[in-house]
């Protein structure tokens, strides 16, 4: 588990699904309930990689495209 997705998850509002799974993570328990829904994961390891494509899919929002633009001439200064 990379400690940056953890440190993000502990940091979110209490009651969200990235808390709620984080807790779940540091608390070595591998069934979360969120939203009235349980889910019981096969490992600590299956609940982290969880919580890594959440994170990815949060941030990969909020990221801004990248723009790049180039022009080119074929005169020369003279």
């Amino acid at each position: 588990m990379d400690p940056t997705v953890l440190a993000w998850a502990l940091a979110q509002p209490a009651g969200t699904r990235a808390s709620v799974l984080a807790a779940a993570f540091t608390g070595g328990t591998t069934r979360v309930t969120f939203d009235g829904r349980t889910v019981e994961y096969r490992s600590i390891a299956e609940l982290g990689r969880a919580l890594s494509v959440l994170h990815a899919a949060e941030n990969a929002a909020a990221r801004r495209p990248s723009v790049t633009f180039a022009s080119f001439s074929r005169e020369g200064s003279r």
